[in-house]
């Protein structure tokens, strides 16, 4: 270590008990499998990014989302839905919904193409339900073209069935994601199917704090993570990914608890007991930090997904339409704004690594990394507390999205400026869940601020004692 003093950085992780996080010898403040040091992104994202993607997702464009929470859980028997009272979500009567949303825009281009039948109507309107009505007739023309090309985009996430009668729309601000009570085997049961079945992982390799693994798998993740160094690039980005989700998710309930039910109305906080619980190197043999590593990593992505659709939200005729005119201005100016914030980051992601390799075998990675993700997004059906899974769903979604289009370059680049394509195409309820996803990752990064916050200012044993030396030592970041 050089220089004459600490940053006040190295001492609020050091509280937190992530000082490895950033000194370790594999780290060194740099995220593995690219070459962006967390520092960079904490100050990005809490400064040019989150103070606008919060006043995004406030729109009406942006907090209306339509799910079907009905589903059946297509892997196991149905275990009911939580009874505890916070699970559950409250739909949105009709009557609330904007007009334009309400309407899905199913009749906003019902003159496209008057020979094609009501039923392929009203696909097309719900595929490009995100688009200005004041479309020419040669937009038209290539919009009923487009209604007879077979979707073969590369979906990570089966697409909902908007128009399921179980399907309704949530008001995102008024269920927010936080704690409910939600816990034990059935959680566990869903999580556990995630990452002993999804991640490319054989059985007998067992995933470190795994409380449904045989104590003989209890070698301290030495060798799980002597597997992971032997995957190749793209299986090691899959579980980092889900476990960023899971971290991000984690920071979302330790950051919303329930602190005090009080007479009739609740207090939620902070709790600073299971942030440490879920994070503290001490109490979780050095997984915490590997955990907000994934979560960095996972922001990442779907920051490079962003800055890669910009142009797709750049074309003149793409409005985020609501049927309030003024509104809908104003919310793409500001999407835009984020977007363009998004592309000014110096540090990206390079995804051109990723299925690289030789065309057959890459191509048959691709589909089953897809695949496993795909199976993820099914497993959301599984969660037994509504709220939990309206988030997960959501989120998922948004991650499917985001991969989509960072493997979807060649048909981004060839968007034609003023009429849609059939090479790639977003819907609403991607471009939704896209937007609040990435937003619920910014707040996570935020509340790891907060968190530090609270941990410094916090009296807890030896940190004085610790903080004090710190500053005299030789030490900068």
């Amino acid at each position: 270590m050089s220089g004459n003093r600490c940053s006040f950085w190295e001492a609020s992780l050091f509280a937190l008990g992530l000082f490895g996080l950033l000194h370790s010898k594999q780290l060194t403040g740099v995220l593995d499998d690219c070459f962006c040091d967390i520092e960079s992104i904490d100050v990005f994202n809490n400064f040019k990014i989150y103070p606008h993607i919060r006043k995004l997702v406030e729109r009406d464009f942006f907090r209306y989302y339509k799910v079907n929470l009905k589903r059946p859980c297509p892997f196991w028997p149905d275990e009911g839905q939580c009874s505890i009272k916070d699970c559950h979500v409250e739909p949105c009567p009709e009557s609330k919904v904007p007009v334009g949303i309400k309407s899905g825009n199913y009749n906003k281009f019902s003159q496209a193409a008057g020979s094609i039948s009501d039923a392929r109507e009203c696909e097309q309107a719900h595929e490009l339900g995100a688009v200005n009505s004041t479309l020419s007739n040669q937009t038209k023309e290539a919009f009923a073209d487009w209604a007879h090309h077979d979707d073969a985009q590369d979906h990570f996430c089966g697409l909902d069935d908007e128009m399921s009668p179980e399907a309704e729309h949530v008001d995102l601000l008024l269920n927010p994601e936080r704690y409910t009570g939600y816990k034990g085997p059935s959680a566990w049961r869903v999580w556990n199917s995630i990452y002993e079945e999804n991640c490319f992982k054989p059985r007998s390799v067992y995933r470190p704090l795994n409380p449904l693994a045989p104590s003989r798998g209890d070698d301290n993740g030495e060798g799980f993570y002597k597997w992971m160094e032997g995957l190749c690039l793209e299986k090691r980005v899959f579980y980092r990914l889900i476990s960023g989700l899971h971290s991000s998710i984690n920071i979302h309930l330790c950051a919303e608890y329930l602190l005090d039910e009080g007479w009739g109305k609740s207090v939620w906080g902070p709790n600073l007991h299971e942030f440490r619980q879920r994070f503290d190197p001490a109490e979780t043999k050095g997984e915490g930090t590997r955990r907000l590593k994934n979560l960095y990593f996972l922001y990442l992505i779907e920051l490079r997904a962003l800055s890669k659709v910009t142009p797709y939200f750049e074309r003149s005729f793409i409005n985020l339409y609501t049927g309030n005119s003024q509104e809908d201005s104003s919310t793409k100016e500001l999407l835009l704004q984020v977007l363009n914030e998004t592309k000014a980051f110096p540090m990206h992601f390079d995804e051109s690594s990723m299925f690289a390799g030789h065309k057959i075998e890459s191509k048959t990675l691709k589909e089953e990394f897809r695949l496993h993700f795909k199976n993820i997004s099914r497993i959301m059906d599984c969660v037994g507390c509504s709220k939990c899974r309206l988030w997960g769903t959501l989120q998922t979604q948004g991650l499917g999205t985001a991969l989509r289009i960072l493997f979807s370059e060649k048909e981004i680049k060839k968007l034609p400026e003023n009429s849609p394509s059939k090479g790639f195409q977003l819907t609403r309820q991607e471009i939704v869940a896209l937007l609040n996803g990435f937003a619920r990752l910014s707040t996570s990064i935020k509340e790891l601020h907060n968190f530090r916050t609270l941990l410094k200012d916090q009296s807890f044993t030896g940190f004085q004692h610790v903080s004090v030396s710190m500053k005299n030592s030789s030490s900068t970041l």
